[in-house]
This record gives C-alpha cells, sequence and structure tokens, in this order.
C-alpha cells in the first residue's frame, strides 16, 4: 500500500532535493561551457549547438522510462542510479573535450538527469505531497539557474576553464548523492495512506491519469515557454546601444528568480495557481510583442518579470495537478510525461526566429499568448468539470450534518 513517508527527525527530504538541484546544475551549466569550447578548441556554434542539444536525445526517454520505472521498482532505485549516471556524464565532460565526447558525455547526463527529474519529483510528491512537489521544482529550477552563473564565473575568473567548472559540478552530484544514499536509512511511512486528504471533500474524489493529464497538461508547454523566451528572446530585441551581455544575464537572473519566488509564494499560500501563470505568460507574451522589434528598458524588466512569474506558477501548477490527481501508482510515469511536454517549450525561440522573415516579430508573439489564454480556458474548463462531481457528492453529506 503506498503511503506518504516522512523523515523520522520530522525534517524536509533535504537530500533529496540537493540530488535535484545538483542534477539541475549538471545538466544546464554546460551553456555557460560552450564559449570556452569555441574560443580555446575551435569548434563551430552549430557543432557545439548540435552537442548541446544531444542532451534533449538522452533527457527525453530518461524522464519518460524513469518516471514509469520508479512507479514498478520504487523511486529510489531510479533516482539515485539516474543521479550517478548524471554525474558519469560529467566525468566524461571533464575527460574527454574532442567532439566524440562531448556528445557521449551530453548524451549520459541527458538519461540521467531525466530519469532523476521524474522519479525524484514522483518521490518529492511521495514524501510531502503537494509541498514536496513544488521543492522539487524549487530545486530544480535553483539547479538550472545557478549551475550556469557560476560554472561562467568560475570560467572567467579562474584557471583551466574547461575543467574546474566540471569538477565543481562533479563535487556537488557526489556530496549530494552520498547525503541522500545516507538519509533513506532515516526514512520512515506515516500511519497515513498516500492519497488520504484532511478535506473531506478531497476523500471523495477519484484519481485518475486522465484526469491528472487533463489539470497538468495544458499548462505544461507554458512553462519553458515563458523561461525560453524570457531568457532567450527578449534580451535579443533589446537595442544595441544597450550592454547585450549584461541585460541578458539580468533576464536569466529576472526570470528565474521570479519564477522561484513565485512557487515559493504559491506553495505558502496553499494552492495551485496555474490559471494565474498562463495568464502571467499571456500577459509577458502580448507586452512584448506589442514592443515589436526593439524592447526599451521598462518593458525589458516588465517582460522578465511576467514571463518568470508563468514560469514558477506554471511549473508549481502542473506539479500540484499531478499531486492532486495522478494515482500513486502512476505517478512517476504521469510526471515524467509532464515533463516532457513542458520541454517543447524550450523550441520555441528556435521557432519564432524561423518564422520571423515571413511573418513579423509581433503575430507570432500574439499568437503565442492566445495559446497560452486557450490553456487557461482549456484548464479552468477542466477545474469546473472535475471539481462539480467532487462537490455534489459531499452535498448529501452536509445536508445530513
Amino acid at each position: 500500500m503506498y503511503t506518504r513517508a516522512v523523515a523520522a527527525n520530522a525534517g524536509r527530504p533535504y537530500a533529496l532535493l540537493a540530488v535535484l538541484t545538483a542534477t539541475g546544475w549538471a545538466a544546464n551549466h554546460f551553456s555557460a561551457i560552450v564559449p570556452v569550447l569555441h574560443e580555446q578548441r575551435g569548434y563551430s556554434e552549430q557543432l557545439l549547438a548540435a552537442v548541446f542539444g544531444l542532451y534533449a536525445v538522452g533527457l527525453l526517454p530518461g524522464l519518460l522510462g524513469g518516471g514509469t520505472l520508479s512507479d514498478q521498482i520504487g523511486r529510489a532505485k531510479i533516482a539515485v542510479p539516474g543521479a550517478c549516471l548524471a554525474a558519469g556524464g560529467t566525468i566524461i565532460l571533464l575527460l574527454w573535450h574532442d567532439p566524440v565526447g562531448l556528445a557521449v558525455g551530453r548524451l549520459v547526463v541527458g538519461l540521467g538527469a531525466g530519469a532523476t527529474f521524474s522519479a525524484g519529483t514522483a518521490w518529492m510528491a511521495d514524501l510531502d505531497g503537494s509541498h514536496g512537489a513544488t521543492m522539487a521544482g524549487v530545486a530544480l529550477t535553483s539547479g538550472f539557474g545557478g549551475g550556469p552563473v557560476v560554472s561562467g564565473l568560475v570560467a572567467v575568473a579562474l584557471p583551466a576553464p574547461l575543467v574546474i567548472p566540471f569538477v565543481v559540478s562533479l563535487v556537488l552530484s557526489v556530496a549530494a548523492i552520498g547525503g541522500l544514499v545516507a538519509s533513506r536509512r532515516r526514512l520512515t511511512p506515516t500511519a497515513t495512506p498516500f492519497g488520504a486528504a484532511e478535506d473531506p471533500r478531497q476523500d471523495v474524489h477519484v484519481r485518475t491519469s486522465g484526469r491528472a493529464l487533463r489539470w497538468a497538461l495544458p499548462i505544461a508547454p507554458f512553462v519553458f515557454v515563458s523561461a525560453a523566451v524570457g531568457v532567450f528572446t527578449l534580451p535579443a530585441r533589446l537595442p544595441a546601444s544597450y550592454p547585450g551581455p549584461i541585460l541578458a544575464g539580468m533576464a536569466g537572473g529576472l526570470v528565474l528568480g521570479t519564477g522561484l519566488a513565485a512557487q515559493f509564494a504559491a506553495r505558502r499560500r496553499g494552492r495551485p495557481y496555474g490559471v494565474h501563470g498562463l495568464a502571467c505568460t499571456c500577459a509577458g507574451l502580448v507586452l512584448m510583442g506589442g514592443a515589436g522589434d526593439s524592447v526599451g528598458l521598462v518593458v525589458f524588466l516588465a517582460c522578465s518579470v511576467l514571463l518568470g512569474l508563468g514560469y514558477g506558477l506554471c511549473l508549481h501548477g502542473g506539479l500540484s495537478d499531478l499531486d492532486r490527481w495522478a494515482p500513486p501508482a502512476r505517478r512517476g510515469a504521469l510526471t515524467g510525461m509532464f515533463y516532457v511536454t513542458t520541454y517543447l517549450g524550450f523550441g520555441v525561440p528556435l521557432l519564432l526566429e524561423v518564422v520571423e522573415p515571413s511573418f513579423g516579430t509581433r503575430p507570432p508573439l500574439f499568437a503565442l499568448a492566445a495559446l497560452a489564454a486557450v490553456a487557461g480556458l482549456v484548464r479552468a474548463g477542466a477545474g469546473r468539470r472535475s471539481l462539480s462531481p467532487q462537490l455534489g457528492a459531499c452535498a448529501p453529506a452536509r445536508r445530513a450534518g
């Protein structure tokens, strides 16, 4: 029987959060090493883009396969080996800098990271419900954002820029994995069956895979649509007079920092805000589209904050929906499906570049905003359809009382 487990010392599962952060770091810090490889090794931008993209080739089967297997054999048996595999990919990248080594290393990191993300997020939800799922998103965001920043600073400020950043990532991964392996012995099940809720209305709702996906998937693509457009597309539309590298870094900090703050705030309020996240994404895209080819500093800052809110609230909302509606025996697989769908958003900046010669800069952004609005309506409709039977089932109990 599925039970919600907690640390014996009443602590949060910090060791698991550390593994998620370290693995997110290992997955994303390579973006800061790409310019170093271009400068020191002379690799073409096309080659480096292909190597960077190979991460996704490993990531997608890792997300789906890791999540599904964790439902069958246990979260720890997938999350821990997945983190070890990602660390192994980091070792390959540390030691093997020719194109084949870079390709193999990125592929291995992607495969291990995908398994860790899906199994680890499902494990966090098992341990601490929707709060655990939210903290998993916070941990991943911290790794995604912190890795490139620190590795970029290390590569600029210290010698051996193709060595030290990977050593830092590897040390973080090994320490986090060791902490998780040690802490697993202190995990004990509570007496509360998994999925039981204090709210009597939630006792009657039926957990199904279809219902979980109807709630979570409309939100999913806009998690990384928000982040990718805010981090990559928005800074490119600043006037040439602005210091591009500084403001590009500011965009990343604002988007991811606002996303982190939004997840913490939503967690404290104790309710999902997926539709609110879609509204923020829609507003940010409309504002950016209205600015056209060149955005001013005020619009740049406003769009960064709005898209960051969209990223954080959509991620929190989707993971909370899965915690509420996913059958426990399918949580890992459904989490993997959710993450795979979120990663579709990373293709949007490239898509905007491809369609710009034919459609210009404004219409594609307005079209994306319209899709976000439609997704919000679909998500709100799923909520009304799911909650109506639930409230109806509780009505007799209220009348009897």
